[in-house]
């Protein structure tokens, strides 16, 4: 009789978790219905041709999509496979790069970069001070963009004549002939005897002393890490990160990807820019999908929380951790903008005063977010294929659709739900 019992009790409590789990889906995929829904009435606005956005847990990828267009000539739907570049979310890359190499004992991130450099890059008002690869990797080695730094680093892949109106709303485009090696790049900019070479590309800050975004600091970080491997920056982080991840949509240059699923890239939503790449490659040239950064974004939520694949527990420890104090910081940090990376910094990779883990990014015709919540152990990414430089609306309409994008994400990061 009480054995009976006990299996009826256990046929119905089944039945309860069964359709209470069937409740918990319907909630949900409503919910992404609304939220497909909502986007695509943002994007129909019409300011910014197309976007890709994903959501993510723990677990993986909770909602992947795209709005809109990937080339407004041939009515081509921008989708969750669409592929652009990213900007500097592409840091982020370097910073796990550089904690794998570190992992297989081929450099530390407290060694000179005068190690591994075939030429000497010293900031000139502290001569007798080394710059380390942990100063590059925090922004605060005292290296500065300079003007030159923006107007050689991006290269057209085809002989096009850029009209005056695009580069006056844009970076300078170079001929493809004048695309050199990162490391001939860098010898040009940094050292005294370059071509490009100025002191007003260095802070009158000791390095490690003071935190200053570097695009160029993190370009020369990607190039000690080549030479301390042995391997180019793209065999490196291919290896180590986009294959482990089957990120097959991925890659550093347009030989890697699909040339197809390329999405258009616009200054203005009428105005098309032409193929472009960066020398400096690997602060910004990451091609990459919504699907496939959905994959990353996972990752890095499971490597914060001790379950990662690509580092040890104590490289994605390194990686994560706050590296600065408020001292590092010449004004008092941003607390306004929920969304500033730069309150600390990690292994290049951004904190914000909220607790948000992640990096924005931008390039020409480029806009980008990521970020993940430790708390909730979700995240989310965005990209958009036009640029919001000089309009306020398709600065709004970007807005609108990351904060939808957030308070989804808010709704779908119960606890119960990442069980599932």
């Amino acid at each position: 009789m009480n054995k009976l019992f006990f299996v009826l009790l256990a046929i119905v409590f089944a039945s309860c978790q069964s359709k209470n789990q069937s409740n918990r889906n319907a909630e949900t995929n409503y919910e992404l219905d609304s939220l497909t829904h909502k986007l695509q009435t943002i994007h129909d606005k019409g300011f910014i041709n197309g976007f890709g956005v994903a959501l993510v847990n723990k677990n993986g990828t909770v909602y992947s999509s795209g709005f809109g267009y990937s080339n407004i000539e041939t009515n081509s739907t921008y989708t969750e496979n669409s592929v652009q570049n990213i900007g500097s979310v592409s840091k982020t890359f370097i910073g796990i790069s550089l904690l794998k190499a570190q992992d297989l004992n081929l450099l530390q991130l407290d060694d000179p970069i005068s190690k591994y450099l075939p030429f000497e890059v010293k900031n000139p008002h502290f001569p007798d001070v080394p710059i380390t690869i942990r100063q590059l990797a925090t922004h605060t080695s005292s290296l500065l963009d300079t003007d030159v730094y923006d107007e050689k680093c991006y290269v057209l892949t085809d002989h096009v004549v850029v009209p005056d109106s695009v580069m006056d709303m844009s970076e300078i485009f170079n001929p493809p002939n004048t695309a050199i090696s990162l490391i001939n790049f860098l010898e040009k900019l940094l050292t005294k005897d370059g071509e490009w070479y100025q002191e007003e590309g260095f802070l009158k800050h000791k390095p490690g002393e003071i935190f200053e975004y570097s695009n160029v600091g993190s370009s020369l970080a990607a190039a000690v890490l080549e030479i301390a491997t042995n391997k180019s920056f793209n065999q490196f982080a291919t290896e180590h990160i986009l294959k482990p991840l089957n990120m097959s949509s991925s890659g550093w240059s347009f030989d890697d990807i699909d040339l197809p699923d390329h999405s258009k890239l616009y200054i203005k939503p009428s105005i098309e820019l032409p193929f472009y790449s960066l020398i400096t490659y690997p602060d910004g040239g990451l091609l990459t999908s919504s699907a496939d950064m959905a994959k990353y974004l996972t990752e890095l939520i499971k490597g914060y929380n001790g379950e990662g694949t690509l580092l040890s527990k104590e490289g994605y420890q390194e990686y994560f951790r706050e590296q600065l104090q408020a001292d590092n910081f010449l004004e008092e940090r941003d607390d306004d903008f929920e969304f500033d990376e730069e309150y600390n910094s990690g292994i290049f990779i951004g904190h914000t005063y909220t607790g948000l883990i992640g990096h924005t990014g931008g390039d020409p015709g480029v806009a980008t977010f990521m970020f993940f919540n430790p708390a909730s152990k979700t995240g989310k990414f965005m990209m958009i294929n036009t640029a919001v430089r000089g309009s306020d609306e398709a600065v709004a309409e970007f807005y609108d659709a990351w904060y939808t994008l957030d308070k989804y994400e808010k709704m779908l990061s119960s606890e119960d739900r990442n069980k599932q």
